[in-house]
């Protein structure tokens, strides 16, 4: 069997301008083209995409998607891999629900609250690993040591800068700013000072974040869901890779 590229969008829930640029850096290759010239895709075709989107909600940039796929060929040992961290995450998700639900009873019975109880599954470190593996432990350790060392009112100030700059974005991307405009670039700037600023990022110290972060940075937040919502969803945070990407090529 094979399918067209409108097909393979609709069925994977993306867009056909994201399966041609995902052929266009060399991540997924269509299985033939038919006599007009149009792409068609194979069962290993869906595999490999399957592979791709599994590793962008893992907030994956897409040279390091290149770079997983590349280095472990072995699909079905690789989709294997993937099983067992969306399982980890299930099991972090239904710890969180349990605690809530522990909280509630307790809030609607009036009765004392176990602080254990509260924050299971709440662990603030939980993504040290991933740090870790994408810029070094150094690199946790810095940022960590930062965020702690704010206290109660710095993280508050924190937070408080960081939700006027995610407003700007999903103010930009509502009014259908140009991505590569002077009020999106600016934008951009503004997120790429902000970034620069926090120890433990890559370009810490410098006016702004390498390229190779920014960029990577950028797809996540269109990659991974939890990212895409703080922009009021998938075309907010498509808005805001496009604008970021535009100026790191032209400022990094």
């Amino acid at each position: 069997m094979s399918w067209s590229i409108q097909e393979i969008a609709r069925i994977a829930g993306t867009t056909s301008r994201t399966l041609r640029h995902y052929e266009q850096v060399g991540l997924l290759e269509p299985a033939g083209r038919a006599p007009g010239g149009a792409r068609r895709y194979d069962q290993d075709a869906l595999v490999r995409l399957q592979r791709i989107l599994l590793l962008r909600d893992l907030g994956m940039g897409l040279a390091d998607i290149g770079d997983a796929l590349r280095s472990e060929p072995d699909v079905a040992r690789a989709l294997a891999a993937h099983r067992e961290q969306l399982r980890a995450e299930r099991d972090l998700v239904e710890r969180r629900l349990a605690s809530l639900d522990r909280t509630i009873d307790a809030l609607e019975k009036g009765e004392s609250i176990m602080a254990e109880d509260m924050f299971d599954g709440f662990d603030h470190t939980q993504h040290k690993e991933e740090v870790e593996r994408r810029w070094g432990k150094e690199a946790y350790a810095q940022s960590d040591a930062w965020w702690r060392g704010l206290g109660p009112e710095g993280q508050k100030a924190w937070k408080a800068e960081l939700t006027a700059l995610t407003q700007k974005w999903i103010d930009g991307a509502s009014a259908g700013l140009d991505p590569a405009g002077d009020e999106a670039q600016a934008i951009a700037a503004q997120h790429a000072d902000w970034l620069a600023g926090i120890p433990g990022t890559p370009g810490h110290g410098t006016q702004a974040p390498t390229k190779e972060y920014l960029v990577g940075l950028a797809e996540m937040y269109v990659a991974d869901d939890r990212f895409a919502a703080n922009y009021g969803g998938g075309e907010g945070a498509t808005f805001v890779r496009d604008a970021l990407t535009v100026y790191a090529d032209r400022n990094l």
